[in-house]
This record gives structure tokens, C-alpha cells and sequence, in this order.
């Protein structure tokens, strides 16, 4: 090959990979085998924004038609982590979707730095198979760092499933000598219930505010779960869609809670935040935009 060419060849590519680092998994992909003690370890010098940044996912589409969405979603999940530049993903089952089997459905995943699939789907629902096959991911994607349950608490504080069955759980969650963790919603009004004894059985928990009303009492509600579960690490979900008023998510909100979660992850308070979600992301919707520039401003700084 011509030496002038090939090197025009080297410098083509050269700005191809730096120009998809901005947004893509050649930012993240240097390690996809990162051991699941490494997700919670506290932030420290030299770690970037991006690397605590998650997707919530859910099939493509499994919010259509429903919430007050201005229009119909076409996003896969690992196409809304790439659109807003986060490098890892939970997998939320919604509807009986994505069907077996899901180790095909997971293939595309393995772009991520990490990520986890719900033993518990949306709405709560989960089954004896269902987990059994989820359990048998890990074996196949060493990317797959834990599990996580949606929708998991009732109104009387009660789980989808019970403490014995949490802790059969636990003992499955154990891979190759890999100890994956065990992830958990928590909204804010959920916080007077009587969960303790069902939280003991999870690694980390994730806080969710319904309604962007209540986002004025983010600060108070955040220190309440800091009582609550002093021991737990902590995620905080940022919607991108009103889903409680089934409108629009205010910017002013969007960008409040982004700022308070940047706030708490430098400070170690917390481990992640979490974007949700993908069937949002297509949408051109204000909130997503204004996630996206943020998080591509803030991305690559150290915490």
C-alpha cells in the first residue's frame, strides 16, 4: 500500500474513533469485563461523570400510546444510550416484551461498559421461568454486572416477592466467582412504608420521584433514604417524561435534578443516575435535549 495513503487511511480512522468517543462505546469500551465490586466502589479522583451515568431501557416502543407521549417511539435501548452518550444500561421488561430468547435480545449489550436486566419487570410483573432465565445471563455476557426489580414495592409496603424468595435469590446471584448486585425502585412516596425489612435483601437502590411537584422536596426525601438505608448504595432515576402528570418533564426540573445528582455523586453520596428512558429519547422533547447537552458538557469530567 502507498505510505501517503495508508497514513491518510491511519488519520481517517484516527478521526472517526475520536469523533464516536464523544457519543459512543469507544468511550466506554476499554473494560467490559469490570468485576461487579467495581460499580459501587465510591467515586475518586480521575473517574469520569460518564462512567456513573446509566440508560434506563425498555423495549423499543413499550410506552407508545400511553402516558400522553406526543407521538410513537422507535428507540432500542442501546440506541438511546448511544443518542445520549451513557455507557450503561438496565434492561426493564415491560409487557411481556422483549420474549424469549433473551440472550440474542442481550447480544447488542455487550457495547456497554455494564449492565443489568430486571428479575423484576415493569408494573411489577415477574415469574418463576422468567428469573430462571434471566439468572442464566451472567454466564454469557461478563459485561452483566447485577439484576434489577421495577415497579417492586406495593401500597402496603409488601414485595412482588417475598423475603424468602429474595434471599433463594441471593444465592443465585453468585457467577463465576462474580458477585453481581441486586438493584431495587424505590419512589419517593413509597418512603413512610414499612420496606426496611425487604430492602436488607438488596445491594442498591434506586430513588424515583413520580410526579416533578414533588421534585421541590428532592433534597429532604434524599436524606430521608439516607436514614433509611444508610448501609445501601444509591442511584437517583431523573425522568425525562412527566410520566405522573403524563406531560412534558419542565427543563427547570430536568436540570435540577441533574445538578443535585452531579452534586451528590462528587460528594459520594451516590453511585449513579439514571436516564429514563429510551422510549422517550426519539421524541425531540426538551428535557431529552437539554439531558443530552449536559450530559455531553459534564460527561468526561472528573469527579
Amino acid at each position: 500500500m502507498n505510505h501517503d495513503f495508508r497514513r491518510s487511511c491511519d488519520s481517517r480512522r484516527d478521526f472517526i474513533r475520536k469523533a464516536a468517543a464523544g457519543s459512543v462505546a469507544v468511550a466506554w469500551a476499554g473494560n467490559l469485563a469490570a468485576p461487579a465490586t467495581s460499580l459501587g466502589a465510591p467515586a475518586g479522583p480521575g473517574q469520569p461523570v460518564r462512567d456513573k451515568l446509566w440508560l434506563f431501557g425498555v423495549p423499543a416502543g413499550a410506552d407508545n400510546d400511553r402516558w400522553g407521549l406526543p407521538r410513537p417511539s422507535r428507540m432500542t435501548p442501546v440506541e438511546g444510550a448511544v443518542y445520549l452518550g451513557v455507557p450503561n444500561l438496565f434492561m426493564i421488561t415491560a409487557a411481556g416484551k422483549p420474549s424469549e430468547p433473551y440472550g440474542q435480545y442481550a447480544i447488542p449489550f455487550r457495547a456497554m461498559k455494564r449492565f443489568a436486566w430486571a428479575l423484576v419487570g415493569s408494573g411489577g410483573r415477574t415469574g418463576d421461568e422468567e428469573r430462571q432465565r434471566v439468572l442464566e445471563l451472567p454466564k454469557k455476557f461478563p459485561n452483566m454486572v447485577g439484576f434489577f426489580m421495577d415497579d417492586f414495592f406495593r401500597r402496603d409496603g409488601s414485595g412482588a416477592l417475598s423475603a424468602e424468595q429474595l434471599k433463594e435469590l441471593r444465592r443465585q446471584m453468585v457467577v463465576d466467582r462474580r458477585k453481581l448486585d441486586l438493584y431495587v425502585v424505590l419512589y419517593t412516596h413509597q418512603l413512610d412504608l414499612p420496606v426496611k425489612p425487604l430492602l436488607e435483601y438488596c445491594d442498591k437502590i434506586t430513588l424515583w420521584t413520580w410526579r416533578h411537584q414533588d421534585l421541590a422536596q428532592l433534597e429532604q426525601n434524599f436524606r430521608r433514604l439516607e436514614q433509611l438505608a444508610p448501609e445501601h448504595g444509591k442511584l437517583l432515576g431523573l425522568y425525562m417524561w412527566d410520566f405522573g402528570n403524563k406531560g412534558p418533564m419542565p427543563v427547570s426540573w430536568m436540570k435540577r435534578q441533574c445538578e443535585l445528582g452531579l452534586s451528590w455523586l462528587r460528594e459520594g453520596r451516590l453511585e449513579g443516575l439514571i436516564f429514563l428512558a429510551n422510549s422517550v429519547a426519539d421524541l425531540e422533547l426538551e428535557a431529552v435535549e437539554w439531558s443530552r447537552r449536559w450530559i455531553a458538557e459534564v460527561g468526561d469530567h472528573d469527579l
